[in-house]
């Protein structure tokens, strides 16, 4: 690796933490020993997801689901209700299928290696679990660390190419003793500095315990890195989404396929998605049934690897397709749909009540 700046000092970092530290619902606190379901759920739902999204949604999660044994023994349809609007589901689907591990197995693995075995826990997962539940010289690097790490360095080199180095350089501080002595608080020290000082935009330099050691800082550019590649476009794709109801207000939905995107989630009935806009007629031989079709509105969704804009389509029937699940009106925005189909089912739903409000 080519020379870099003189690292930073762990114990002045930790001296910070110990002052600072974000008092977050799934941290121990005092002398508390970290609970390793509590740990390891919380890395997977902070995973591309804010803190103040989260926060909320463990505390009813683990209330829902207190163990990693009663998770385990949960129906699917259980947790993917209970993680609906969280967006990214493929890890509800690994946390539901490491929870049964886990569970057989009697405990979590101890050790990075043993952690990333478990079904979707990647290196950062395992790492956090690893330093944060059980104390093992490991250190996570997600987007904050890599942010603190490349101003600390000055490393000008763009992402995604240096994460490599940013991970080294994140490991290299690590491994000083007093890392070393309290890797959990290390971690989350690192966590914190980022988050609430080294933030992307107007970092707080001046609050910062590393600033006498910052070489981003010293070069007047510390705001400006990490550089990032630029973004390839992100493609556009069309769909149509059905609210089909019965004389009685029940929603037809049905359940997408276990594997792929949104797996085994409910979604209102509709057409593919794909790279061209559908036309009425061609969009209706997928409706779910023969109906008057009225147009409620449109909804865009941003996932990570497309754009989606999405139609819908409302209609009623007598009696709905037995092919399906079926829901009451007023209890779709609870029934677990992801963030797309409830935005979806907001349209068809205004429409309906509009429909049923007037008197002609």
């Amino acid at each position: 690796m080519p020379a870099h700046a003189p690292a930073p000092d762990a114990a002045l970092l930790l001296a910070w933490y110990d002052r600072h530290r974000r008092d977050l619902p799934w941290r121990a606190r005092g002398d508390e020993t970290p609970d390793p379901y509590a740990v390891w759920l919380s890395e997977v739902m902070l995973q591309q997801t804010t803190v103040a999204a989260v926060r909320p949604r463990f505390a009813r999660f683990l209330a829902r689901f207190p163990t990693v044994e009663a998770l385990a023994a949960a129906p699917w349809e259980e947790v993917a209700r209970e993680w609906a609007g969280l967006g990214y589901y493929a890890r509800a689907r690994n946390l539901h299928a490491t929870a049964r591990v886990v569970a057989e197995r009697g405990g979590f693995p101890r050790d990075e290696a043993g952690l990333a075995a478990l079904p979707g826990v990647g290196a950062y997962t395992a790492a956090a679990v690893a330093a944060i539940a059980f104390g093992r010289p490991a250190v996570p690097v997600d987007g904050n660390v890599e942010r603190v790490m490349a101003r600390v360095f000055a490393v000008a080199a763009p992402l995604p190419g240096a994460k490599g180095r940013l991970a080294a350089l994140a490991r290299e501080v690590g491994a000083q003793a007093p890392a070393r002595a309290r890797p959990g608080d290390f971690a989350q020290a690192l966590f914190d500095l980022g988050a609430i000082v080294c933030t992307p935009r107007r970092p707080a330099c001046a609050l910062c315990p590393w600033r006498g050691r910052c070489a981003g800082l010293a070069a007047g550019l510390a705001e400006a890195l990490p550089r990032k590649s630029a973004k390839a476009e992100r493609p556009q794709r069309f769909g149509v989404a059905f609210w089909l109801e019965d004389e009685a207000g029940r929603v037809l939905l049905r359940r997408r396929p276990a594997r792929g995107l949104l797996g085994g989630m409910l979604e209102l009935p509709g057409t593919p998605w794909r790279g061209e806009a559908w036309g009425e007629a061609e969009a209706a031989r997928h409706a779910p049934a023969p109906a008057a079709w009225v147009a409620a509105g449109a909804v865009r969704h941003v996932f990570t690897h497309f754009a989606l804009d999405l139609r819908v389509l409302a209609g009623r029937v007598a009696v709905l397709p037995t092919e399906g699940e079926v829901v009451g009106r007023e209890e779709i925005l609870s029934a677990g749909l992801p963030g797309v189909m409830a935005k979806a089912a907001r349209l068809g739903l205004r429409g309906a009540r509009a429909s049923a409000s007037d008197p002609g």
